[in-house]
Parts: structure tokens; sequence; C-alpha cells
């Protein structure tokens, strides 16, 4: 896993194992056997390089290719959760691992959002109406 996913992301920033080598640190026979799964970087270089690829730690470690639809390791904090079918009145499930990873439970209420040009967003209430109170206290003291 670590290995495909390092060879994955240094080509495609569409960098050299030199260039990878200069910015880590390291030598670039170390980034060699770091994607040969010969050996691993210790945690310190594993750290900056989720860093300098701006993604997380455990997708840079343990992200598997067949759970991403081919796309590869998410940049941090951004998923893919899979494809979902719409029910014949518009319901659609919401996958586990996104129900567990965003707390939604059975019964609480969603807002959907959309923009043409950017497509559709889903969120919890709160979470909305939280960002919408605090929109509305941002305007109301810059109209005093």
């Amino acid at each position: 896993m670590f290995k495909d996913n390092l060879v994955q992301l240094r080509k495609l920033r569409s960098m050299t194992q030199e260039d990878l080598a200069d910015q880590v640190g390291v030598s670039r026979q170390a980034i060699a056997k770091w994607e040969s799964g010969e050996t691993i970087p210790d945690l310190e270089k594993c750290r900056i390089l989720a860093e300098l690829f701006g993604v997380s730690l455990d997708d840079l470690a343990n992200h598997e290719h067949n759970d991403d639809m081919g796309l590869g390791v998410p940049p941090k904090g951004k998923y893919l959760f899979g494809l979902v079918t719409v029910g014949d009145k518009g319901q659609i499930v919401i996958p586990a691992k996104a129900r567990k990873i965003f707390d939604i439970r059975p019964g609480d209420q969603l807002i959907v959002l959309g923009d043409e040009s950017q497509g559709m967003a889903i969120m919890k209430s709160e979470g909305f109406l939280q960002m919408a109170d605090a929109i509305r206290n941002c305007t109301g003291k810059e109209n005093e």
C-alpha cells in the first residue's frame, strides 16, 4: 500500500525520485527503496511526505486503490465514498463509511445544496444552520 501510494503521488506531481529526495532530505536511493518496498521511512519522514503531498498520514500508509474507483490517494479531508443509486422516489443510501465519518444517524436531518456549475452537496442541518447564523452575525455587524 505505502509503496504504491508513494509512487502514485510522486508521479501525479511529475516529480522524479531525485526531486522528492531533495524535498524530503534523503537520497534518491532511499526513495527507490521506499518505492520498491525494500524499506519504509521513519514516522517523521512519513509525516513530511504526507504534508508535501497534501494527504493524511493514514491515507499515505493505508489507502487501498480498489476503494477509490482508480482515482488514487485523496487530498487530506476529501473523500470518495463510492457510487449510490437513486431510487424511484429520489432516495439514496449514504455509504456506511460516510455515515461513520460524519456521524450521520437514523432520523438526522440533512440539507441538500446544489450549484449547477459545481454539483450537489449534502450536510447535516445543524452544521448548515450554525454556518448560516455565523454569516448573519458577521453581516449584521458590518451593517452597523
